[in-house]
């Protein structure tokens, strides 16, 4: 029996679908019939064409442009000298009327107008008929102005150069499923173009990060992304297997232990741009699956870091404005926040009693203006739950926080530093966009929350005159959390109770901590010079200079499970 050349080998042939991609698959045998490919590579202009992306036909007929965006066809002649032009792309529209077609063509700098005439293709017009949405063609011909002052192709000759078997979704133009759109992000690209911006302004982003660091004197690197241990941040990692060594490996954390022994062996500003992997819960700003920047920099410390992260994102940001002019005026006039002013620093301790009072419990503010968030602290003891029905009645602040899970974290704590942490988490971090300001007090600023509690960063540097706190910040735009640096921890014996710590947390049953490296110690004892240590995530830089509302929109193919054919 001979195979149907129409018909998908996992066709369903009752279903509407099946019935178009029959329609298509037989008019791709029609090609062939005529001893033309379907799916050709023989691309290339064969009247004399100059081959030329959209966006550069559109910069050879600019003169012919008046103020109104419209186009004078005389003019445009004029500008194209005569000039014969030959383009390929997508078809995204198509219609007919009479003996003339229009068709819309879309390449990756922008769509044009092919108005195909009978008169112009004689016989060969009436293959038109084979073209669907979705196909790629190529078109030869000259530049002109339709009479709707639309700038458009007069081709003489059309060619199709892939046959798309599968029909665009019903909704071709603003495919809103979410689902789908994640799931098949090829038709996404398609039906969104607004999609395929965002996914250049990362591009653009990434560029523009490596310029920066490159122009300040650092080296990118690639560091190892299997480990043997877990280390460089506290999360919970991926495990695989390597079977020719018979060990067990982690998918990184954070390169940030390899890029520091850099630093011992005298590479003084390194940074690296690359996949990490966390084995945590999927929200609108997690992915398992992440792209870090992490640089450290010798003779540096936090407060530098703070400095130079202003000046990297007001860069970036620059450049994606120079890249994509018209996008970024959208995104920047739906952000919440400005980078405009200068970014608030405020030390932890000083974030807890400022929430404190912003909650008008009278306890919690006598407390606070005595003695800061340390004395909040005090006030709370090693338990307040009988106090919570109290004092959420004092303000809609107060009302408004998440006491049951504050309580949770807060019996948790085993000293005052890990208690910080906790108020800071509970009582200052949503409310960062209220409580930090622009001038027009319209938009957020960003908030670098420094000077944290030793014993929740067990890599970083304690301060000389407050050796309970550490030389870290956070930096939160709009309230989400883009950055985290800090002053390097390079004393080896320090480094090792650190672990040691770690590794007694999670022998208590702690997932997210760190092992014991014992050669990064020894690392450390051939000697670290003093330095400083940065990491963001591109992801959410992506998100936050797109105004995108969730993670999977920047991240081409984020991990879904798997399609239901129930």
């Amino acid at each position: 029996m001979s195979s149907d050349p129409t018909r998908s080998p996992d066709a369903h042939p009752h279903s509407a679908e099946d019935a178009l991609i029959a329609v298509r698959r037989g008019k791709a045998a029609k090609l062939r019939a005529r001893g033309e490919n379907p799916f050709a590579n023989d691309v290339a202009p064969r009247a004399g064409g100059k081959t030329l992306d959209i966006e550069e036909v559109r910069a050879l007929a600019s003169a012919g442009r008046t103020a109104d965006g419209k186009y004078q066809d005389d003019k445009v002649k004029e500008a194209a000298s005569g000039q014969v032009v030959h383009v390929r792309g997508r078809v995204v529209a198509h219609r007919s009327t009479g003996g003339l077609s229009f068709l819309r063509l879309r390449d990756r700098t922008g769509e044009i107008q092919l108005l195909v005439s009978e008169a112009s293709l004689g016989a060969t017009y009436a293959l038109l008929e084979e073209i669907d949405l979705g196909d790629f063609v190529e078109a030869e011909g000259s530049v002109a102005a339709s009479k709707r002052g639309e700038l458009s192709i007069e081709p003489s000759r059309v060619r199709i150069l892939t046959k798309a078997f599968r029909p665009p979704p019903e909704k071709w133009h603003g495919l809103q499923d979410v689902e789908t759109r994640y799931r098949q992000r090829y038709v996404d690209l398609v039906a969104n173009p607004h999609v395929a911006d965002v996914f250049r302004a990362r591009s653009h982003i990434v560029r523009a990060t490596r310029r920066v660091l490159d122009d300040a004197g650092f080296l990118e690197v690639e560091t190892p992304t299997m480990h043997t241990l877990v280390g460089g941040a506290a999360a919970k990692p991926f495990k695989t297997h390597h079977n020719a060594l018979d060990m067990e490996l982690f998918m990184r954390i954070a390169p940030e232990l390899y890029l520091k022994r850099l630093l011992v062996g005298g590479l003084e500003r390194v940074y690296e741009i690359g996949r990490c992997y966390r084995n945590e819960g999927i929200s609108t700003r997690h992915n398992p699956e992440f792209t870090m920047l992490e640089y450290y920099w010798s003779y540096a410390n936090y407060e530098d870091l703070m400095n130079f992260t202003e000046v990297l994102l007001r860069s970036i940001d620059r450049e994606l404005e120079k890249a994509m002019p018209e996008a970024h005026a959208r995104w920047k006039g739906e952000r919440p926040f400005t980078f405009e002013e200068p970014f608030a620093r405020i030390p932890m301790d000083d974030a807890v009693a400022s929430a404190a009072r912003a909650t008008k419990i009278p306890a919690w503010v006598e407390a606070a203006d005595k003695d800061g968030g340390t004395g909040l602290l005090r006030l709370l003891g090693k338990d307040f739950g009988e106090h919570i029905k109290e004092w959420a009645k004092a303000s809609p602040r107060a009302k408004g926080l998440d006491w049951g899970n504050f309580r949770k974290g807060w019996m948790k704590c085993e000293n005052n530093g890990e208690q910080l942490f906790a108020a800071y988490e509970y009582l200052c971090e949503p409310f960062l966009t209220e409580d930090y300001k622009a001038a027009d007090g319209k938009r957020s600023l960003p908030v670098f929350v420094i000077d944290y509690p030793f014993e929740v960063s067990p890599l970083a540097r304690r301060n000389d005159e407050h050796p309970e706190l550490v030389d870290r910040f956070e930096l939160f735009v709009h309230g989400r959390e883009l950055c985290n640096a800090f002053s390097e921890l390079n004393d080896p014996d320090d480094q090792a109770e650190r672990f040691k710590d770690q590794v007694r947390k999670k022998a208590a049953g702690a997932e997210e901590t760190m092992d014991f490296d014992e050669d990064y110690v020894r690392a450390l004892e051939h000697g670290m010079p003093p330095a400083a240590g940065f990491g963001m995530g591109i992801d959410r830089l992506a998100m936050m200079l797109t105004s995108s509302p969730s993670i999977r929109d920047v991240v081409l193919f984020p991990l879904l499970r798997p399609e239901s054919h129930g």
